[in-house]
């Protein structure tokens, strides 16, 4: 016979090992799933003891469908009355791709018509169908046109092993067969036999600790199901299915006396139940523990100097602070108290997995249901702290350079009074991060998104050690290290937040006080490298009317007020940022109707606004946006003219204009600006912390002649 164990892809190999260690024939991997031959002892003994697929089906009929005409004339053709019995019910699970008929449900209704006619033309009577729990499960794979029926062994899924209690489960559970996968590729059965120990820290509903138990105790994961789907098979052979199962019990009394140290540990004491009673269905109540523990208190079971520290963290699309401080928390105490062991962590964010701050050894691409996650695998070095990180010398030259920058720019805050700053700009170019201080309390780190020529896996690599080794030299917590990727990002994708939910902090810059956040935008609500620009303002705005264009969260409206102005309007298309904007001025005590604030695009305010007139003016434009509720895309190479020219109609007489852009390439379009009187200030705005970088930004000063 010939069978196909579908499994989630990525594991296609792992399963074909397990196969051939059970010494089935003709096994061959092929994209989610593997086939192999042999007698039906062969799909008994997958059934009974496979850990990583998610059925066993036997073909039992192929032929060509090109329409729904022929897959319903070679359904009825299978001689239905040799697989089973009127007095049993059916379904069919069925999935379609590339083909004529492309609905699944049609397919199979074609099928179960086919087989109920097929029926009723021999007994004339139809079998009935049970949806929810029937005797036979038949499986309709219809791809490019072409039939495969087969009965499903299973019956239920595979990872239904028996020891979890229906709808009592943890939020989101790990599938058991993706947990057996995951322990797996780890490689915890040579670390199981090999004596080492094993610890899930965030073990919910301990679907780990019980497959990673069953695996090392040579247990079969289908031992305690009571219900298969070739029960009422009609070419099911009971007695032989009896003698395996004999067998099996025999494997798992041997081997459960020889299990290594199993544990787990949750905050949740909800789950810590739900885990406990999934142990005990196991079997595993005196072989596998659990305890309510927070990941800072996590120790290696019985002070094991070996094991497999195994996890799959809370983690989704977006990230929070609590989140990141829970893997930067992870990764700390690993380093700290598991050194030896081998870590496997499920991660599904770049930027999750670099809070780790742990050397990858090992990356494979899985699927947790539609979420796609990585397995990293490390060997947690033997020494911790930045002992262990330096012992790379790429890490070391990285520490080293952070360390020196820190004590240059550290002397010349100190003496002007600056508590934020930037520490470290890409100074080592396999190091291409920006390192932010501020308040010499929080450290928020902007990896610059290597080129497609720079080997993914080194670059995760170089930023887990930034991730381990900033915190120790800046001496600020790990859980207050904060980690962005830049890259180059168009339209309106550049305003969208990249979590939700950060807490705000407050920082401060002379006189000012400013709200950040370190989690919620690539950027944090202050543009450090504006610092210079912001004290200019201050030192002139003194009873001059202000405007602040695409202002941002109001940083230089803060300083404009803080300098005496005597009125100061904020102009940005953001309602987010306005607010921002406005508790700005509020938390350094700037309200009242001196302070206006106008959500506007603000190239169509200038068009509008012909009334009004500032004295002093600062324009800071995105280089590009199309944001959907602009009129039209903004280009600040193609548009700066524009920009500039209707900002200079709205200045009183002997007023100032300061025009600024990051854009790295732009070219000031002095032709059509002739009656303006411009001088390129931006070596001047340029402070100690961004010289390395003087790119940073252009800014230019401008009169009307």
């Amino acid at each position: 016979m010939r069978f196909f164990a579908p499994v989630t892809r990525n594991l296609e190999t792992t399963l074909g090992d397990e196969l051939r260690a059970m010494h089935v024939g003709g096994v061959r991997p092929a994209t989610a799933g593997v086939s192999f031959e042999g007698t039906i002892e062969a799909g008994y003994r997958a059934c009974l003891w496979s850990r990583f697929a998610s059925r066993i089906l036997a073909p039992i009929a192929r032929y060509d469908a090109p329409d729904e005409d022929a897959l319903y004339a070679g359904a009825l053709a299978v001689p239905w009355e040799e697989h089973f019995s009127l007095a049993s019910t059916f379904m069919i699970d069925a999935s379609v791709r590339d083909s004529a008929v492309t609905h699944s449900g049609y397919a199979g209704l074609k099928v179960k018509d086919a087989i109920a006619d097929h029926f009723r033309e021999i007994f004339d009577e139809r079998p009935s169908v049970d949806t929810d729990a029937p005797d036979i499960r038949i499986n309709l794979a219809l791809r490019r046109g072409v039939a495969t029926l087969s009965i499903d062994l299973s019956g239920d899924p595979l990872h239904r092993r028996g020891y979890r209690r229906p709808g009592v489960q943890t939020a989101a559970p790990l599938k058991e067969t993706l947990a057996a996968g995951v322990l797996a590729l780890a490689g915890w059965p040579k670390i199981a036999a090999e004596g080492g120990a094993l610890l899930d820290p965030m073990c919910g509903s301990g679907t780990l600790l019980v497959e990673a138990a069953l695996m090392a105790g040579d247990i079969a994961p289908g031992l305690r199901r009571t219900r298969w789907g070739f029960s009422a098979w009609l070419q099911h052979e009971p007695e032989l299915w009896d003698a395996l199962l004999d067998e099996a019990m025999e494997r798992a009394e041997a081997g459960i006396e020889k299990l290594p140290p199993i544990e787990g540990s949750d905050v949740d004491a909800a789950a810590l139940e739900i885990a406990r009673g999934c142990i005990a269905r196991a079997g595993l109540a005196e072989h596998a523990s659990v305890a309510q523990r927070d990941v800072h208190e996590i120790t290696p079971p019985h002070s094991a100097p070996r094991g497999l520290l195994v996890s799959n963290p809370p983690y989704g699309e977006r990230l929070t602070g609590d989140l990141e401080a829970l893997y930067t928390a992870l990764g700390e105490r690993e380093r700290r108290v598991f050194g030896g062991w081998r870590s496997a962590v499920l991660v599904s964010d770049r930027a999750l997995e670099a809070r780790l701050g742990m050397h990858v050894d090992a990356r494979y691409e899985l699927m947790n249901g539609k979420i796609p996650v990585d397995l990293v695998v490390s060997e947690v070095p033997a020494r911790s702290g930045i002992a262990a990180v330096e012992t790379d010398q790429g890490a070391e030259m990285f520490a080293n350079r952070l360390r020196k920058r820190l004590k240059h720019l550290g002397k010349w805050a100190r003496r002007e009074g600056v508590t934020c700053y930037r520490v470290y700009d890409a100074d080592l170019p396999e190091y291409s991060v920006a390192v932010d201080l501020y308040e010499g309390r929080w450290a928020h780190i902007s990896e610059y998104a290597p080129p497609a020529t720079v080997d993914a896996d080194a670059a995760r690599t170089r930023l887990a050690a930034v991730m381990r080794v900033t915190p120790e030299v800046l001496g600020v917590r790990p859980e207050d290290v904060f980690l962005k990727v830049r890259q180059r990002q168009r339209g309106t994708g550049q305003y969208e937040r990249a979590a939700s939910g950060g807490q705000l902090h407050e920082v401060h810059e002379g006189p000012c006080t400013f709200l950040v956040n370190f989690t919620d935008y690539l950027d944090t609500g202050v543009f450090l490298d504006h610092r210079p620009m912001r004290r200019t303002i201050m030192a002139e705005a003194k009873d001059k009317r202000v405007l602040n264009l695409f202002a941002y969260t109001g940083t230089v409206s803060v300083a404009a007020a803080h300098g005496g102005a005597k009125q100061v309007m904020t102009v940005d298309l953001s309602k987010t940022y306005l607010e921002w904007a406005r508790a700005n001025m509020e938390r350094n005590g700037f309200s009242g109707i001196r302070y206006e604030y106008e959500q506007a695009d603000c190239l169509q305010w200038l068009r509008k606004r012909r009334d009004r007139r500032f004295d002093l003016i600062f324009l800071d434009p995105p280089s590009f946006s199309n944001s959907k509720r602009m009129a039209d895309v903004l280009d600040v190479q193609r548009d700066h003219v524009l920009l500039i020219t209707r900002a200079s109609e709205l200045l009183a007489p002997g007023g100032m204009l300061y025009f600024s852009t990051n854009l790295r390439t732009f070219t000031l379009d002095t032709s059509h600006l002739e009656e303006l009187e411009i001088e390129d200030i931006s070596a001047e705005t340029i402070g100690p912390d961004f010289e390395r970088n003087p790119r940073i930004h252009r800014v230019f000063k401008i009169t009307v002649r």
